[in-house]
């Protein structure tokens, strides 16, 4: 899923963009507040995780201005704040979740997977899709009982087409869900991981079929 970090501790930034990455996310990240409003304005994500302590905006004039303009992304709130008053007013504000530091990164993780489901309207971690099943805890990847191996892009596309069974999703809404801003993917690389997905569920109920002229969707046994 796509993910922006606004975030001005690098070392701190540094290890969520690579744990975040590592179990399949896009992760943009930025050290300036003002700077990550400015991208909140024109890219749409999934997930955003705030700092509170922030050089040219707060964390929480961020939240305030996303919620007033009616955007509803979830907001994981990260700061070193603790007390509960400082929890309240990040809450009645408009996040969505509140982590304190210092914290351990598999707790971070766990809140990024609960939101996840939370935005999804999924009560556990396994999102199913007809026969294709997918533990966002284990990063594994089932059609019916045989597991398969898919590279972590692959089950990015995989996870976003089985999120919302018979939407249409446009190349370039895959292409900005599955990329950051500062990876360069070529222009038919939705093709390819498409392609290579197809390869890899061969035999399973649900399948990705091309919308010509729009975009892709998973349907499953023969709804298309």
């Amino acid at each position: 899923m796509r993910i922006l970090l606004v975030e001005d501790t690098k070392d701190v930034g540094e290890a969520i963009v690579g744990r975040l990455a590592r179990i399949g996310h896009a992760v943009d990240w930025e050290l300036d507040g003002r700077a990550g409003l400015d991208v909140l304005s024109g890219t749409s994500y999934d997930l955003v995780i705030l700092d509170v302590m922030l050089p040219g905006l707060d964390g929480f004039s961020i939240l305030s201005r996303l919620r007033s303009r009616g955007c509803a992304t979830p907001v994981l709130v990260l700061t070193a704040r603790s007390r509960v008053e400082d929890r309240v007013d990040a809450l009645d504000i408009g996040a969505d979740d509140y982590l304190v530091k210092p914290f351990d990164f598999r707790e971070l993780e766990a809140r990024v997977r609960a939101l996840m489901r939370r935005n999804g309207g999924e009560a556990t971690n396994i999102l199913r899709c007809g026969d294709i099943s997918i533990d966002r805890l284990t990063r594994m990847v089932r059609v019916g009982d045989c597991e398969v191996h898919l590279k972590r892009r692959e089950l990015t596309l995989l996870e976003i087409l089985s999120s919302r069974p018979g939407r249409v999703f446009a190349k370039d809404e895959l292409l900005d869900r599955m990329f950051g801003h500062d990876e360069a993917p070529g222009p038919n690389a939705v093709e390819l991981y498409v392609a290579r997905l197809r390869r890899k569920l061969e035999g399973a109920r649900s399948q990705i079929v091309t919308v010509r002229g729009f975009g892709y969707q998973m349907v499953t046994d023969g709804e298309a």
